[in-house]
């Protein structure tokens, strides 16, 4: 091997001809990336944002902490934590509410929702940001994908949960395998294309439902929900799950919100700003559908023989 490599070093001096340096070796220009927004609501979680902010990666171009006027050093941890911190207080009460007050002031161009009790991992957020890059507009983990999981979910709250997958894709479509749970990225492009005016944690599938019903291209990602770190959990089984159940039913009684999506999203389009190319932050390099796993894209079409139905842990 050595003598032909040296025959060939011999040729290429005689004949005058240079071989190209290897790829490693070549300016290769860096495409620009879109900045991401992290917007966490919180009330009264002092002692649980340590488990979460030093974990956010760091290439992250702003963390948003909605504080619900707490009363323990909330924000105070948060500066500390991390010190470049966008606090806003929270206008309104609730956790719609919270998101809403981080969504108007984020300045990325992506927006992903982290709850401050550490229960989402947020050594997940690359895997979202992934399917984004992919083609994705709206990108929902699911606790009920291989690879996903929880810790939290009594037998009956997950009973309820799967009830309302199953309601939801009787009246909308699509092939959720999880709704209730608000670990989502989306382009923020898409913020207004939403409506979001839920209050408390029905937010999150009004969230699903509405991204479904504006025809968005939805791709669900494996996640795992541990239990909180400290405290005890706002949420509520009844009135909350009762509060759902009206958003999708309400959802599915009022045709308005879905034709006014469909506008924005027409607009977004043709203002090329939504779409399969997205010029505005990657230099016009066009990027295609999310190819990866297609079981994700919730609202694709099932081809013929595709079995599309997720088992739930």
């Amino acid at each position: 091997m050595s003598i032909v490599c040296a025959r060939a070093a011999t040729a290429n001096r005689q004949t005058g001809k240079v071989r190209p340096a290897p790829t490693s070796a070549r300016s290769v220009p860096r495409m620009p990336l879109p900045r991401v927004s992290v917007v966490i609501p919180t009330l009264n979680e002092a002692d649980n944002l340590p488990h979460v902010l030093p974990r956010i990666p760091q290439w992250i171009h702003e963390v948003v902490v909605v504080d619900g006027n707490s009363t323990d050093g909330t924000p105070e941890v948060a500066r500390a934590l991390w010190p470049n911190i966008h606090i806003v207080t929270q206008e309104g009460q609730g956790k719609g509410a919270a998101l809403r007050s981080g969504f108007a002031v984020a300045t990325g161009e992506i927006m992903i929702m982290l709850d401050a009790d550490g229960s989402m991992d947020p050594a997940e957020i690359p895997m979202f940001v992934g399917a984004l890059l992919s083609g994705a507009e709206f990108v929902k983990g699911s606790r009920f994908l291989q690879g996903g999981g929880t810790a939290d979910m009594p037998c009956y709250r997950r009973w309820g949960n799967r009830a309302f997958v199953q309601l939801v894709r009787f009246l909308f479509g699509g092939h959720f395998s999880d709704l209730c749970y608000g670990y989502n990225a989306f382009w923020s492009w898409a913020v207004p294309l939403l409506q979001l005016n839920a209050i408390g944690f029905e937010i999150e599938a009004m969230m699903n439902v509405r991204a479904l019903q504006a025809g968005l291209k939805i791709v669900e990602v494996p996640s795992f929900e541990a239990k909180r770190v400290y405290g005890i959990g706002r949420l509520q089984t009844i009135p909350d799950g009762w509060r759902v159940l009206k958003t999708i039913w309400s959802e599915w009684m009022s045709p308005v919100p879905r034709q006014a999506a469909l506008g924005i999203k027409q607009w977004a389009t043709d203002a090329g700003i939504a779409g399969d190319s997205f010029e505005f932050w990657s230099g016009g390099r066009a990027l295609t559908p999310y190819s990866g796993d297609t079981s994700g894209q919730v609202n694709k079409e099932p081809q013929r023989g595709q079995n599309t139905a997720h088992s739930e842990k």
